[in-house]
């Protein structure tokens, strides 16, 4: 039996009308995947990324080392927006950043048994900003790049801290190039179109063999749903998976404030005339807050009946 939470989730997906969610469910057993699948293949919605349930509160911050070789973005939950601006709490995030630049901690299980100031580990002080703010609070997860004096790291932290960028660019000149002005704006607004855009892979390399597969086979079905042979659908595969890359992958995305133009080409166009030799785009990190994490809903009058009858 499909339960209407299913039709309404799916449909705020993929965009598509009720009864065509209620009937792919129904044929794939209410298994979401395989419906969005059906879906693409029939044509009803267009590819689409399945966003991340924005449903926690916090901060998402970056901290740069000074040569900028190094970044780090860091992400804590606290449970209400009013938290989150309580400069206890955006210390305490800040000082987090800083500390695994200087620490590298592998990842969060070892971050929260480091030596935050001393005696206190990084766990201590989280346990007592908790009792000082009254809210429950996550060292959720982070990201540190670590480079040399071929690197350039650059940051950009949008929406008070709702979405957090690193971008990592190498030359083989990088410390006569990174001081450069057009050089420092196209890292920022790189970093600034990674938020924009959300690609998924710095390069077509990078995106795992079973995504590509799974892709091709929905093209080649849709193909085959539009009416074409087999032979002409598959000769169309190709042609579409390209549209897939420049979907997905950053240097083949349209560059945001240029759309006639990719990242990849502005990347490259400016360093011929900044000079920096062999310059290339590495790779990104973006931290969306609270993505994934799903709030859970309450009926305040039902939690007051609880605690009374409780």
């Amino acid at each position: 039996m499909i339960s209407a939470e299913q039709v309404k989730e799916l449909r705020e997906i993929t965009g598509a009308g009720m009864m065509e969610c209620k009937k792919v469910l129904t044929e794939v057993d209410g298994d979401m995947a395989k419906a969005q699948d059906l879906l693409r293949e029939r044509g009803i919605v267009k590819a689409t990324k399945k966003a991340g349930r924005i449903a926690a509160e916090g901060l998402v911050e970056s901290y740069k080392s000074s040569n900028n070789q190094n970044g780090v973005l860091v992400e804590v939950n606290i449970e209400t927006d009013f938290a989150a601006k309580n400069p206890d709490f955006r210390k305490f995030v800040a000082d987090v950043a800083k500390h695994i630049e200087e620490n590298s901690p592998a990842d969060v299980e070892e971050l929260k048994n480091q030596k935050f100031d001393g005696e206190t580990t990084v766990s201590e002080a989280l346990t007592n900003l908790v009792a000082k703010i009254g809210e429950n609070t996550t060292l959720r997860r982070f990201e540190h790049f670590k480079g040399d004096d071929k690197t350039y790291v650059e940051s950009y932290i949008h929406g008070d801290g709702r979405i957090g960028v690193l971008v990592e660019f190498t030359a083989d000149n990088m410390s006569s190039v990174k001081d450069n002005e057009e050089f420092k704006t196209m890292a920022k607004d790189v970093a600034m179109h990674v938020a924009a855009a959300k690609p998924e892979y710095s390069s077509r390399e990078e995106v795992p063999s079973e995504v590509l597969d799974k892709e091709k086979e929905i093209i080649k079905a849709q193909a085959v749903n539009e009416g074409k042979p087999e032979a002409i659908a598959e000769k169309m595969v190709e042609g579409r998976i390209n549209k897939f890359y420049k979907d997905v992958v950053i240097t083949e995305q349209e560059f945001v404030k240029n759309p006639d133009i990719t990242v990849g080409k502005l990347v490259e166009e400016v360093g011929k005339t900044c000079g920096a030799e062999g310059l290339k785009f590495v790779k990104f990190a973006r931290l969306e807050r609270g993505e994934g994490i799903e709030k859970k809903e309450e009926n305040f009058a039902e939690e007051v009946m609880k605690q009374i009858n409780g």
